[in-house]
């Protein structure tokens, strides 16, 4: 008998925590891949996840203080991801993976990503940037596999990654200039868009992460 991937959402009070496990076990049941979804703030669950998934939206600080509120879980969700353990994290999770953000003054990251959150520059267009916006990848990876040609995301925000380095870009999308969309380091990934709203594509990503066999563990750059 197959084993069921175990598939974590963080419950940091960051928001979409619903909506993106119904997204992942759609994603799993639609892949063939049997999979348990739980969302949890419970730092041994998360340990012993096959992997781990962080939606977020609004303000990077909040949802930095959210997940160091939960004693334990912060130091689970690390000793995962340096152990191996496969992860994604969702707009504002994906911001949380960068060194710092600039919102509401500096608030430390998880030091994943190289770079800042800071206020997106995009003269005479309306902020936050909101609705879908096509993605430009940068390089093959196993996440982006089976999308076609000028797949597309759902996008609502108005902060993004800047000063990150090119070789953790997988994608970026254009709003007043190129915007990164999608990293990765290692095991760690990050879509700015919202997969779980993203129909089809979004589906797809999390599919392509379910599947996902990670080569080489995250580095730190904080």
């Amino acid at each position: 008998m197959t084993k069921s991937l175990s598939i974590a959402v963080i419950d940091y009070e960051g928001g979409n925590l619903a909506s993106a496990a119904r997204a992942a076990a759609r994603a799993a049941e639609l892949s063939g891949i049997p999979a348990h979804v739980t969302i949890t703030n419970r730092p041994d669950a998360v340990r012993a996840a096959d992997r781990i998934i962080l939606p977020g939206q609004g303000a990077f600080a909040d949802c930095a203080r959210g997940l160091s509120a939960t004693p334990g879980l912060k130091d689970a969700l690390l000793d995962a991801t340096r152990a191996g353990t496969p992860f994604l994290g969702i707009c504002v999770g994906m911001q949380l993976m960068a060194e710092r953000g600039l919102e509401h003054g500096t608030t430390e990251g998880l030091g994943w990503i190289s770079g800042e959150i800071a206020p997106m520059e995009a003269p005479g267009l309306r902020m936050p940037q909101m609705g879908w916006n096509e993605l430009n990848f940068t390089r093959p990876h196993p996440l982006t596999e089976g999308l076609g040609t000028a797949p597309h995301g759902y996008f609502v925000h108005s902060y993004a990654l800047r000063n990150t380095r090119p070789e953790t870009l997988l994608a970026t999308t254009d709003y007043g200039g190129p915007v990164p969309a999608m990293v990765c380091n290692g095991n760690v990934a990050g879509t700015q868009f919202h997969v779980e709203k993203s129909q089809t594509v979004g589906l797809r990503i999390l599919a392509n992460f379910l599947a996902w066999t990670p080569e080489t563990p995250c580095h730190v750059h904080a």
